[in-house]
């Protein structure tokens, strides 16, 4: 498939946005829990939130030029029964929505307890806005790796793996943030976050190489055989019947060599992974404020790179004709 620059930034993007705020959400209910110490900057939360809202709105508006016509992009939202576009169009805006309110609440200092449970568990308006919006954070997640995920006809995608790997690289991304945020306004959680971080990192890993394992393995249903009826064991497509390029040639197909396609995954392999873990493991030794911020930086374009891959390692069946020219 053709990778669009502007999908692989929304899907990256809202993945950091949502991963923020989950480990925002995390780092408050441990604080509850008396397993961290309280945040004294009330802002913390509160400025948290709206890094988390940054990186929703550049989700939001590189999304938009992924649209032929963007006044009529409301009316995708309306085939919610059966399609996940939709429910992805419905689902952002009121993740937007509960992360500006549960940054709100701590910036206005709501916090004060509501009802208190079993008289040890004191619940206040941010608890209940967090846990609504950690619930609609996975529902984002999954409704968005979905919309590649439910595609039959593209093997690489039709994988519960998509799903996995959108929630755990958002997930660590967002955590990387988190260390990096918490490290630049001395909140201590650098450790909290990091540790959380380098456990979804790897679990990302495992996930992503699962995945990347599965895909060179496939067996695919359509071949140049099935295409023309023809059994011989030895087919090759030399020409698409045109002389030049075509839409078809520009949407399906990414037009980049085996060579290069081997490249950017040995780099995202690198940059999303293990660089990102060993540069937050020096920075806990050493409490470092800046190589955090260098662990999310290099994580990020790793993402980037890892979401091109994946559009570009879907193989449309149409591509059996249009692949080569000779």
């Amino acid at each position: 498939m053709h990778p669009a620059f502007s999908v692989i930034f929304l899907t990256t993007l809202i993945g950091v946005g949502q991963g923020l705020f989950l480990a925002l959400y995390t780092g408050q209910l441990y604080t509850l829990a008396n397993l961290l110490p309280p945040q004294h900057d009330p802002r913390f939360y509160a400025v948290g939130s709206l890094i988390a809202l940054v990186f929703l709105a550049a989700g939001l508006v590189a999304s938009i030029f992924h649209l032929g016509r963007p006044e009529r992009g409301w009316r995708a939202a309306s085939q919610w029964r059966t399609s996940w576009l939709s429910r992805e169009i419905i689902v952002l805006p009121l993740f937007v929505v509960l992360v500006a309110a549960y940054g709100a609440v701590h910036y206005l200092g709501w916090t004060q307890p509501l009802f208190v449970v079993s008289d040890t568990l004191p619940v206040d308006a941010s608890l209940i806005i967090g846990a609504v919006g950690t619930l609609t954070a996975f529902l984002l997640f999954v409704t968005t790796a979905m919309i590649y995920a439910c595609l039959k006809f593209l093997q690489e995608w039709h994988s519960p793996l998509t799903v996995f790997n959108f929630i755990l690289l958002g997930g660590a991304s967002g955590f990387t943030l988190a260390a990096a945020f918490s490290a630049y306004t001395g909140g201590g959680l650098l450790g909290f976050y990091g540790t959380w971080a380098v456990i979804l990192t790897l679990a990302g890993f495992i996930t992503r190489g699962w995945s990347l394992r599965r895909n060179r393995r496939l067996r695919h249903k359509s071949s140049l055989q099935t295409a023309i009826g023809v059994r011989h064991s030895h087919i090759e497509q030399k020409a698409q019947g045109a002389m030049g390029g075509s839409f078809n040639t520009r949407e399906f197909f990414h037009g980049r060599s085996p060579a290069a396609l081997r490249t950017i995954r040995q780099f995202f392999l690198l940059m999303v992974f293990p660089l990102p873990v060993l540069l937050l493991g020096v920075a806990y030794q050493i409490q470092s404020g800046t190589l955090p911020m260098v662990a999310f930086a290099l994580q990020y374009a790793g993402l980037v790179a890892e979401r091109w891959y994946f559009f570009a390692e879907a193989r449309h069946p149409q591509n059996l004709y249009y692949q080569h020219i000779s």
